[in-house]
């Protein structure tokens, strides 16, 4: 009885440690893990999107605008005739 009882001492004396082992190697190693799976991300969006280094001469603080403006399209006023709706009580 004395033996089983020491035995389930030991096992949670090794959860334990193993447990605090685990948070302080985490505490190291996963700031470097996590800084390669956010390169290899990044790395992985930009071949998709078929990215590439901006080329322009642009100096530093100027603006640059990449998009053209949208024309607007006029309404099409012959679709019909506006009708004014008022609540109606019960």
């Amino acid at each position: 009885m004395e033996e089983a009882s020491i035995q389930g001492l030991w096992f949670i004396l090794f959860l334990v440690l193993g447990y605090y082992a685990f948070k302080w190697l985490a505490r190291i190693f996963l700031p470097f893990l996590m800084q390669k799976a956010v390169r290899n991300f990044e790395k992985k969006a930009r071949e998709q999107q078929g990215y590439q280094k901006p080329t322009d001469h642009v100096k530093e603080g100027e603006t640059v605008v990449d998009k053209q403006p949208v024309e607007r399209k006029e309404s099409n006023n012959s679709v019909g005739e506006y009708v004014d709706f008022e609540e109606v009580d019960d």
